[in-house]
């Protein structure tokens, strides 16, 4: 088996392993991090042209040679919530304790909000780790912005989401109670979660590259996580001793904090907003810092 090599900063070939990679520059700062991230952020955005070509090639491709085309995005949610609706709706008669006014339609528009915003997480996470591996014709050319790439996943995922808050918010205005001015904060609620994803993005599309298993170790992972977040069930139901762990998953308090904004009125707890945003913002850096530090040795193992 080839073993995996990484370019140093003298421009040795020799690297024991793909962690030993973070110890070059290790001097590095946060801000240094930080710097990684705006780069990226700010490469996107000076060669937009190429960002929205890539974006749109990914959104189509994902729908090439069907019929129905990009209303598959919207279609297959709600099938998975029609299933979900009639497993704990009808046969269990589940409820959602304390919150709407406990009929079947609330529940639907409950359980939709959570399984949009995990699709959202799901997808992006299960393309991740073989995102590099499936664009190896750009790792060749030395110009092309490779960090590019896990932001116009995100964002081709992003444009799934929107599409269906917007319908969730249709279904708000005709089923539910109206929608509240809260609605307009909802942008701002999302940004955490897409900020999250992004770090793992770009982490886990350059792991993938050394670490052709990890492919398969997300999969579980990420189902995993749809059971370990409130998508089901409210937090209030889980026992206390349980419930400040569940507050580290990064999904938890998006899920509850959106469906407080855009079912229930309520504006978001400002605090814990905050702070998960900067647990998000220091992901995406993160995410960013690792990639461009690994991202020298993709030629040497593709």
């Amino acid at each position: 088996m080839r073993k995996a090599r990484f370019p140093d900063r003298y421009g040795s070939r020799r690297c024991p392993a793909v962690f030993d990679l973070m110890a070059v520059g290790g001097g590095e700062t946060v801000l240094g991090r930080d710097r990684a991230l705006c780069r990226a952020l700010r490469q996107s955005w000076l060669q937009r042209q190429l960002f929205f070509k890539l974006l749109r090639r990914d959104f189509a491709e994902r729908y090439r040679g069907s019929y129905l085309g990009v209303l598959w995005s919207l279609l297959l949610p709600l099938l998975s919530l029609l299933v979900f609706t009639f497993f704990f709706g009808v046969i269990f008669k589940t409820r959602w304790a304390g919150r709407g006014d406990g009929s079947l339609n609330h529940l639907v528009l409950i359980l939709f909000v959570g399984l949009a915003l995990y699709n959202f997480f799901a997808e992006c996470l299960g393309r991740a780790p073989s995102l590099i591996l499936s664009h190896q014709n750009y790792v060749k050319n030395v110009i092309f912005p490779l960090e590019m790439l896990p932001v116009v996943m995100v964002a081709s995922a992003l444009l799934t989401l929107t599409a269906t808050l917007s319908v969730i918010l249709l279904l708000q205005a005709v089923m539910g109670t109206g929608l509240s001015w809260t609605a307009l904060l909802l942008p701002a609620t999302v940004l955490p979660l897409a900020l999250f994803v992004l770090g793992l993005s770009w982490f886990l599309s350059s792991l993938g590259v050394y670490v052709r298993d990890i492919q398969q170790l997300i999969v579980p992972l990420v189902q995993l996580m749809m059971f370990l977040s409130p998508v089901f069930y409210p937090i209030d139901a889980l026992p206390e001793s349980i419930r400040p762990w569940l507050q580290l998953n990064p999904l938890a308090l998006v899920i509850e904090q959106t469906r407080g904004i855009v079912l229930f009125g309520e504006p978001p707890a400002w605090l814990p907003y905050l702070l998960c945003l900067a647990a998000s913002l220091l992901a995406a850096s993160l995410g960013a810092y690792w990639f461009v530090r690994t991202r020298k040795g993709f030629a040497d193992v593709l």
